[in-house]
């Protein structure tokens, strides 16, 4: 059990149980290789591959649709994933798998192609009227996936979303300027083909980036609100996918954030450092398998608006398109901030998750958590030259009321948090996540 057991202790008419959800994962070089035997195992005989124009002209992509048509599957290659996908991005892929007629999908690439190939196939298997009656409430309508999907073949490029593990999917809502998304155990992919030599080509920034989301879904699901203090569900289907930290996501917490805190910095300044990225992958799926049963709080709800609302900063290292803010730059300008606010509620675990990632707190008190934490995680971005704060990626004051609005809207994250969190919070946060150093 956690090194904090009693942060679940269990109260008259509250949840005691929790769930634990295991993914299928195939871990190691070489193992894009067997994609066709796991394909034809899972039924496949018409498979949609799903990646991005930059991926396409890279080697994983011909690896895996060689595997496929190599055991006699039929492929059909769909390219066009947009980088940080919108919800037309995800019609257009939708529109795609509805024509296609595919009976299994297959995904290479980071959280975008993952993500978007799961929508493909929920929209593509369950049609809808209206796009938003999948989406998180209370932007869409939050309802339920009515039954299973394809199956689905996940093979990340990135050692960060974890979205191979999870059965969310995230893009930007256009006509809100928000990042949303869709959170269902059926979007979960059937298995996760994963090779950590991907990432050896990897621009240092994307795995700045992608690192630094890998730590924000350890740490916010370390120290998320524990599944005890949710009331106890009428029945079993009620119970959230996230439901707050557990001892079995605590497991897949810690063991992240102590390789975080022993290779993040080795991983994204030497490039020629293997072990380091190949510990960096492991990490991802390790805090992917976490927080997809625990889920993740305020850092995230905040970052939507950050990345939504980018006017103008575009980012060394990826393609050269419209303005974005990197998925895992976009949260982790906010933590410090968020984690000082945090640390009153649960101290222990937040100095636990210092120490991991590698802070002194041999003498700390409870009282010290925030701060300790704060300074380690920005210790971490100065290392890694991650951005100055929600400033550094464009940001001022004057916007601090329409980052509050749209982070205001996640409150599926900001009800995990340890502890309740106002708009008017929010606001402060931001305006204390403007500048750190």
């Amino acid at each position: 059990m956690s090194c904090c057991h009693h942060y679940f202790d269990v109260t008259e008419g509250h949840e005691g149980i929790f769930s634990v959800d295991i993914s299928n994962i195939h871990f190691g070089h070489g193992v894009l290789k067997d994609a066709g035997h796991h394909a034809q195992a899972l039924g496949m005989t018409r498979v949609a591959l799903f990646t991005d124009p930059r991926l396409a002209q890279l080697p994983y992509v011909a690896q895996v649709r060689d595997a496929l048509q190599a055991t006699g599957i039929d492929v059909v290659v769909y390219d066009q994933v947009k980088v940080e996908p919108t919800d037309q991005s995800f019609k257009a892929a939708a529109r795609f798998a509805a024509e296609g007629r595919f009976d299994g999908y297959l995904s290479v690439g980071g959280g975008s192609v993952i993500d978007t190939c799961k929508a493909a196939n929920l929209y593509a298997t369950w049609p809808t009227g209206d796009f938003l009656d999948y989406v998180n409430a209370p932007i869409g309508a939050g309802k339920a996936v009515p039954g299973p999907l394809k199956p689905h073949i996940a093979c990340p490029t990135t050692c960060g979303t974890g979205s191979e593990c999870t059965g969310i999917t995230i893009f930007d809502l256009l006509s809100h300027q928000v990042k949303t998304g869709i959170a269902s155990k059926r979007l979960k992919p059937s298995m996760a083909l994963i090779d950590p030599g991907v990432t050896y080509s990897l621009p240092k920034n994307v795995v700045a980036a992608s690192g630094f989301d890998v730590l924000s879904h350890a740490l916010e699901s370390y120290t998320a609100r524990p599944y005890t203090q949710r009331l106890a569900p009428a029945t079993p289907a009620l119970r959230p996918m996230s439901q707050g930290a557990n001892p079995w996501s605590d497991i897949g917490c810690e063991a992240a954030l102590k390789l975080l805190g022993q290779y993040l910095v080795r991983a994204v300044n030497d490039a020629s450092d293997h072990e380091a990225r190949d510990q960096m992958m492991y990490a991802a799926t390790l805090a992917g398998i976490a927080f997809g049963n625990s889920g993740v709080h305020v850092p995230h709800g905040m970052a939507y608006s950050v990345a939504g609302l980018v006017r103008d900063f575009q980012p060394t290292g990826y393609p050269d398109h419209e303005p974005m803010v990197p998925h895992g730059m976009s949260v982790i300008v906010n933590a410090p901030s968020v984690f000082r606010f945090t640390a009153c509620a649960c101290p222990e675990r937040h100095l636990h998750g210092a120490a991991w990632l590698g802070a002194d707190t041999r003498h700390a008190q409870d009282d010290d958590a925030g701060e300790i934490v704060a300074s380690q995680l920005i210790r971490l971005m100065q290392t890694t030259s991650i951005p100055n704060g929600v400033a550094g990626v464009g940001y001022n004051d004057a916007d601090v009321p329409g980052l509050t609005q749209g982070a205001w809207a996640q409150q599926r994250l900001l009800t995990n948090a340890p502890r309740e969190v106002t708009q008017a919070d929010l606001s402060q946060l931001y305006r204390d996540a403007m500048r750190y150093w």
